[in-house]
């Protein structure tokens, strides 16, 4: 075990009898075709060090995040929810507004949307989408950027042009970490980077590399990513389950912690504890 304190800025719970996950498809996602719970988590999360975390929407539809909301409010482990909510609706405020007033809305820290499945590129740039990213932004909530390498242009686009939405970019934008080529998502990430009203999680990329992959296959992204956004704008979060198709949980925290290894006890505390707690707005116990 671990004497860090460390805060998992990412992870995910669903229930198969309650509702299908329609993005678990094929064999290689098979091992995530039955159920995940907080429960299940708990002792894996302790083990490591974990303090708090927070658990994140998976599928595009209203019933799910209340019941994640509900998660929170039972106390232990999830200290934050980034729900879903449709942000191109004419009444997404009245909408967040309401799911602050449920059980656990006051863990309410993010909202995100599955973009990486939208078709148009350009979907985060839409008159419709940016209204609802300000009423996210009103509300004094972040928002998880979910894109694909090749959607990191239109995400900087539109965080540009949206100063005072804070933006949180899940799994380094899906760096193709198993191909070996870092371009043109490095020189894209940074251009994100640049822009102040952006932070990155240090997640999802065990699940991007090659099966057999070792930590010097992940090094050369975390380091790209440390150096554009620097440590006081990285976060630690595990994509668990989603990281068991590649790796354990406590091989997962481990292999973050060599990868800032090199920083100064400060700089490693906030990456692992004090940024997400900052940027979500967290109560740790």
């Amino acid at each position: 075990m671990t004497d860090r304190r460390i805060v998992d800025s990412h992870h995910h719970v669903w229930d198969l009898a309650v509702r299908p996950q329609p993005w678990i498809t094929g064999p290689a996602l098979r091992p995530l075709a039955r159920s995940f719970s907080v429960a299940d988590l708990v002792p894996e999360a302790r083990a490591a060090g974990v303090v708090a975390s927070v658990v994140v929407q998976t599928v595009c539809v209203p019933e799910e995040t209340p019941e994640l909301l509900a998660l929170a409010a039972r106390g232990g482990l999830v200290a934050g929810v980034v729900g879903w909510t449709d942000l191109t609706a004419p009444d997404v405020a009245d909408a967040i507004a309401a799911l602050r007033e449920l059980p656990g809305g006051d863990r309410l820290v993010g909202i995100r949307h599955q973009v990486q499945e939208e078709p148009d590129p350009a979907w985060l740039l839409r008159p419709d989408v940016r209204r609802g990213l300000l009423a996210v932004a009103a509300a004094g909530l972040a928002y998880d950027l979910v894109v694909t390498a090749g959607q990191l242009p239109a995400a900087a686009r539109a965080a540009a042009g949206l100063p005072g939405v804070a933006f949180v970019l899940d799994h380094l934008g899906k760096p193709p970490i198993a191909a070996g080529e870092p371009e043109p998502w490095a020189a894209d990430v940074r251009r994100l980077a640049a822009l102040p009203n952006t932070v990155c999680k240090l997640s999802g990329m065990v699940t991007e590399a090659a099966p057999a992959w070792e930590v010097d296959d992940l090094r050369p992204y975390a380091d790209t990513v440390l150096d554009a956004f620097g440590p006081q704008r990285l976060l630690f979060g595990s994509d668990w389950p989603v990281c068991t198709l590649r790796a354990g949980y406590a091989e997962v925290v481990l292999t973050a912690e060599r990868l800032v290894e090199g920083l100064s006890p400060a700089e490693q505390d906030a990456i692992l504890y004090g940024n997400a707690v900052r940027v979500y707005g967290l109560r740790p116990p």
